[in-house]
C-alpha cells in the first residue's frame, strides 16, 4: 500500500524451527535478508526448541542455541513464531529523522481513527448504509480490483473509460494516489520479505502492517526513486489524480455531509476508511506470517482464509506471490475471491479481456514438491 498523502518513493537471518528447511535464495548483489521455513501447511504455537537453524550473512548454515537466540541476537515477529536476527543498526522509532511526509501520514491515519471513535454516538441505519456501499466501491472497485490487480499487475485490461473510474474509486479509499500506491506494491513483489522490500514482516508485525508508511527516508532508501510506474505516469489522468489527489477525498467528504449531514461523515469516511486501511494492511502483515503455503514462493507469503473474506480474496497471498500475473487469485473452488468473480463479470459481458490465468503446467513448476 502506497504512502497517504505522497509517495516516499518520489524522489538476520531468520530461521526456522524445524530440521527439516528450505533455503530461500537471493541474489548475492542485492544481500538480501530472507527467511527459510519448513513445508508444513500450518504455523504452529510458538515454542523454542533447544536447537535452531539459521543462515549467515554469506550463505553458510550455521547452528543457533536456544540461549543464543534468548541472548537478544534474535527476535520474534510478534505475535507469530518467525524468528529473524537483528540489524546491527536498528535504532528506536523514536530516535530516527522524521519528515514532513511523516507527520503528515500520521496525521491523517489518526484523524481518520479518530474520526470513527464517535461512530456510537452518530449511529443511524442510512449511515452504516453508505459506509457498506462504500466499503465495496472503494475497497473491492477501486484498491483490490483496480490498484492491485488491474494496475499493478496488468491482470486483465478494461476500457479506458472505466480503467479511470476504478482507479478513482481506490483515489478515495485514501491510500494514496494510483501511481505512488502501484510503485510500492510492485517494488514489494521486487524484493519480498527482504531488507528492501517496503514492508518487510523482517522489521516486525507492525512495520509492515503500518509503520512503514510513517518512515519515508527509509523507505527511499531501500528502493531509490521510484522508476517502476512508467505505464502509468505517461497518462494525463494518473498524473492529474497524483497532483491533485487529497482533494478528493476531501470533496467527498463535503458531498457525504451534504447528503446526510455529520453521520455520514463519520461513517462514509471515518469507519469505512479505517476499516479498509487495516484489510489491505492485513495483507501486508498478517498474510506474511500466518497461514498455510501451498505453493514454492520462496518467501513467507501465506493463504490466510479470514483476510480473504474480508479483503475480497486478497487473503489467498501465497496464490497471489507464486502468480503474481493472474487475475484469479482463489484457485481452488472453495477459496472465495469477490474479485475474481466480479472479472469474471466483467469478462462475460465483454469489458475485461486479456484475463490472464496460471496454466496447469505453471501450477506444476510451483508445486511444494519441486524444490
Amino acid at each position: 500500500m502506497a504512502s497517504l498523502l505522497t509517495s516516499p518513493l518520489t524522489k538476520h537471518k531468520p530461521f526456522c524451527l524445524s530440521s527439516s528447511t528450505r533455503i530461500l535464495t537471493t541474489s548475492p548483489s542485492l544481500n538480501f535478508t530472507r527467511v527459510s521455513f519448513t513445508h508444513s501447511q500450518k504455523l504452529a504455537p510458538f515454542k523454542l526448541p533447544s536447537l535452531l537453524s539459521a543462515f549467515s550473512e554469506k550463505g553458510r548454515k550455521r547452528d543457533i542455541t536456544a540461549s543464543a537466540a534468548e541472548s537478544g541476537d534474535y527476535r520474534r515477529i510478534m505475535p507469530s513464531d518467525v524468528m529473524v536476527k537483528k540489524k546491527k543498526d536498528e535504532n528506536p522509532w523514536w530516535e530516527r529523522e522524521w519528515s514532513p511526509m511523516d507527520f503528515g501520514a500520521v496525521a491523517v491515519v489518526l484523524s481518520m481513527h479518530v474520526l470513527s471513535l464517535l461512530a456510537p454516538f452518530h449511529f443511524n441505519w442510512r449511515a452504516v448504509s453508505v459506509a457498506f456501499g462504500l466499503y465495496i466501491v472503494t475497497g473491492l472497485l477501486g484498491v483490490t480490483l483496480s490498484f492491485h490487480r488491474n494496475l499493478s499487475h496488468k491482470s486483465f485490461k478494461l476500457p479506458k473509460w472505466l480503467e479511470y473510474l476504478f482507479a478513482y474509486f481506490g483515489a478515495q479509499a485514501l491510500q494514496g494516489n494510483p501511481i505512488d500506491w502501484v510503485s510500492t506494491h510492485r517494488y514489494h513483489h521486487q524484493f519480498c520479505d527482504s531488507d528492501r522490500d517496503p514492508h518487510s514482516p523482517l522489521d516486525g508485525f507492525w512495520f509492515s502492517h503500518m509503520n512503514w508508511m510513517f518512515d519515508a527516508n527509509t523507505i527511499t532508501q531501500r528502493v531509490g526513486e521510484r522508476n517502476n510506474v512508467g505505464d502509468l505516469e505517461k497518462q494525463p489522468f494518473y498524473q492529474f489524480l497524483r497532483s491533485t489527489y487529497i482533494w478528493h477525498p476531501l470533496a467527498l467528504a463535503v458531498a457525504l455531509h451534504a447528503l446526510g449531514g455529520f453521520p455520514f461523515v463519520v461513517w462514509g469516511m471515518g469507519v469505512r476508511i479505517v476499516w479498509v486501511y487495516h484489510i489491505t494492511w492485513l495483507v501486508n502483515s498478517a498474510c506474511h506470517v500466518w497461514g498455510e503455503q501451498a505453493w514454492n514462493t520462496g518467501d513467507l507469503s501465506k493463504n490466510n482464509w479470514m483476510v480473504a473474506a474480508l479483503a475480497f480474496g486478497e487473503g489467498w497471498h501465497n496464490n497471489h506471490h507464486a502468480f503474481e500475473f493472474s487475475a484469479r487469485h482463489g484457485l481452488e473452488w472453495w477459496q472465495l475471491d469477490m474479485t475474481w468473480y466480479v472479472v469474471r463479470f466483467l469478462q462475460a459481458i465483454g469489458l475485461a479481456t486479456d484475463v490472464k490465468l496460471p496454466s496447469e503446467a505453471q501450477k506444476q513448476r510451483m508445486t511444494l514438491t519441486n524444490d
